[in-house]
């Protein structure tokens, strides 16, 4: 399933300046993230985002699952 939901996530440089966004719509994932990170509910970005879908908020933290497997880490800095 995790395969299906990735393929919501799209990059095209014409779009957010070739950010990942959600099905080419100009929805970066890494705001999506933000959103769910300040404690917002999916039911609650959805009323604020009627163009998304559930399954597009599970791609956001399956991408971001799939990018915190990395073999070397650094730094993040704020």
């Amino acid at each position: 399933m995790s395969k299906n939901l990735l393929n919501r996530i799209t990059r095209k440089p014409d779009i957010c300046h070739g950010k990942p966004t959600i099905r080419g719509l100009r929805y970066p994932v890494d705001t999506m993230l933000d959103l769910l990170a300040s404690d917002m509910s999916i039911d609650e970005i959805l009323a604020d985002y009627p163009d998304l879908e559930r399954e597009d908020l599970l791609a956001c933290l399956e991408y971001a699952a799939q990018l915190s497997r990395t073999k070397k880490s650094q730094k993040v800095v704020q």
